[in-house]
C-alpha cells in the first residue's frame, strides 16, 4: 500500500520517490556515475538522451500549432490578440537586451579570457566550417525569409519555431474570420491537443531515463576534466546567469506579486530536465499544463509560451555575450566599448534567426562573429568542448524566462487566477 502525506493544508502528497523531479534527479546522478566510471558507454549513453529527445520533439510542432490556434481563436477579438502579441514582443526584447548586458558585464569584469594567449590555426576546423557553413546560409536568406515556411508541412518537418508560430497565427486569423463557421475546427484541434497532452504525458516517464542518458554522454565524453580546462569560462557564465536570475527576473517577478523561487520550485522538474537534456523542446507540452494549472487563461498560454521559444533567449543571450568577448579576450584581443555595443546590436538581431537550428546556439555565435568581423570564426573551436556545460544552463534559464513571462503576461492582462496561483506555488509541483 502507497502512503501519502497530509501537508499542513489538508491536502494529500504524493511520497517523495513519486516526484518527477526526485527521479530525474537521480537519473542524472546515476547517468553521471555510469559516464564517470564506464567512459565506452558513451555512444550508447548518447542515444538514450537523443531518443527521448526525438519521442517529445516529433509533437513538438504539432502543440505548439494547436495551443496557438485554439488560444487565438478563444480570445474571439482581433485586437486583444494583437493586444498580447505587442506587449510578449516588448517584453522580451527589453529582457533579453538585460540578459545581454550583464553577460557583456560580468565577462569584462572577470575576464576569464585574459591571459590565454591562444595561437589559432590558419583556418578553421571542420567542425567549426560546419557552423559557418550553416550560418552563412542563414544569412544569405535573411530572417524574413527564415519566418515563412517554404510549405505548411516543411514547417512542422524541419522543426522550425518561427515557421510553425507564424503558420499557426495564420490559420487562427482564418479561423476567427470564419466565425460560427469555424467552431467545429476550433473544437477538432482542442480534441487533438489534448490527445498529444496525453501521450507527452504517457512519455514524460521516460524522463529519468533520458536525462541519465544525456548527462552521461555529457560525462562520458568530455570527461570531468573538460570543466577543469576551461572553468573559469564555466563558472563566469554561471554567475552571469545567476545574477540574472537575481537582478532581472526576481524583480519583475516580485513586482507582478509572484514568488520566484516558488516558481522555480514548481517547474522543478523541467529545469532539471533541460540541465541534462539541453533540449527546451522536451519540456514544452508538460509546461504548457503547469502554466495552465497555475491559473493562466488558456489563450494566454497558447500565444505567448510558443512566441517566447521562438523570440525570448535570456539564457542564450548572456551566453552569446560572455562567449564572443571571452573568445576574443583568449587570442589576445581587447573589444573597445564602441564595439561590444555594436556586437550587442548584432546579437539583438542574430538571436532571434536562428530559432530552433540544430546546434542554433553555436551558428548564432559564429553568425554574430562573422557579422561583427573582430574576432577569429576559429576560436569558436576553443569551446566546442565545454558548449554541453554551457548549454545546461542556459536552456534552463530560457525555460525560466518564458515561464515568468506568461505569468506576467497574462497578469497585466486579468487572464489569471491568482488564487490558483498562490495555491499551485504554495503547493510545489504535482
Amino acid at each position: 500500500m502507497v502512503s501519502t502525506t497530509i501537508d499542513a493544508g489538508g491536502h494529500r502528497r504524493k511520497p517523495f520517490y513519486q516526484d518527477m523531479s526526485i527521479q530525474v534527479f537521480v537519473g542524472m546522478v546515476l547517468g553521471a556515475l555510469i559516464g564517470w566510471m564506464w567512459p565506452d558507454t558513451a555512444e550508447s549513453m548518447g542515444t538514450l538522451g537523443n531518443l527521448f529527445i526525438r519521442l517529445i520533439a516529433m509533437f513538438v510542432g504539432l502543440i505548439i500549432f494547436c495551443s496557438i490556434v485554439h488560444g487565438i481563436a478563444t480570445m474571439g477579438e482581433v485586437r486583444r490578440v494583437g493586444r498580447v502579441a505587442i506587449k510578449a514582443i516588448v517584453y522580451f526584447e527589453l529582457v533579453t537586451t538585460c540578459a545581454l548586458v550583464i553577460g557583456l558585464a560580468t565577462v569584462n569584469i572577470l575576464g576569464p579570457g585574459r591571459g590565454m594567449n591562444v595561437t589559432l590555426p590558419a583556418t578553421p576546423s571542420s567542425v567549426v566550417n560546419g557552423y559557418l557553413d550553416t550560418a552563412q546560409k542563414l544569412n544569405e536568406n535573411g530572417f524574413l525569409l527564415q519566418v515563412v515556411p517554404k510549405t505548411a508541412l516543411s514547417a512542422f518537418t524541419d522543426g522550425n519555431v518561427l515557421q510553425v508560430v507564424f503558420l499557426s497565427v495564420l490559420f487562427a486569423f482564418g479561423l476567427l474570420a470564419l466565425g460560427d463557421r469555424g467552431k467545429p475546427m476550433v473544437e477538432m484541434i482542442e480534441v487533438a491537443g489534448q490527445t498529444i497532452y496525453k501521450i507527452i504525458g504517457y512519455i514524460m516517464w521516460l524522463a529519468p531515463i533520458g536525462a541519465a542518458g544525456a548527462i552521461g554522454f555529457t560525462v562520458a565524453k568530455f570527461g570531468v576534466g573538460s570543466l577543469v580546462s576551461l572553468g573559469k569560462l564555466v563558472g563566469e557564465f554561471y554567475l552571469a546567469c545567476a545574477l540574472f536570475v537575481c537582478l532581472i527576473l526576481w524583480p519583475i517577478a516580485r513586482w507582478n506579486g509572484i514568488n520566484l523561487w516558488k516558481l522555480i520550485r514548481y517547474i522543478g522538474t523541467e529545469l532539471l530536465l533541460v540541465v541534462g537534456t539541453n533540449s527546451s523542446e522536451s519540456v514544452f507540452a508538460p509546461l504548457v499544463t503547469k502554466l495552465r494549472r497555475l491559473g493562466c487563461q488558456e489563450s494566454i498560454v497558447g500565444l505567448v509560451l510558443p512566441t517566447g521559444y521562438a523570440f525570448n533567449h535570456d539564457g542564450t543571450c548572456i551566453y552569446f555575450a560572455a562567449a564572443s568577448v571571452f573568445l576574443a579576450q583568449a587570442v589576445g584581443i581587447e573589444m573597445s566599448l564602441a564595439q561590444q555595443l555594436g556586437l550587442l546590436g548584432i546579437m539583438l538581431l542574430t538571436s532571434k534567426g536562428g530559432a530552433n537550428v540544430a546546434g542554433s546556439a553555436i551558428v548564432v555565435l559564429v553568425s554574430t562573429m562573422a557579422a561583427a568581423g573582430v574576432i577569429p570564426i576559429a576560436a569558436v573551436a576553443l569551446i566546442l568542448g565545454i558548449h554541453r556545460l554551457l548549454a545546461s544552463a542556459f536552456v534552463a534559464v530560457n525555460i525560466l524566462g518564458n515561464a515568468l513571462a506568461t505569468l506576467v503576461i497574462a497578469r497585466s492582462e486579468n487572464a489569471i487566477d491568482l488564487n490558483a496561483l498562490t495555491h499551485e506555488l504554495n503547493q510545489g509541483a504535482g
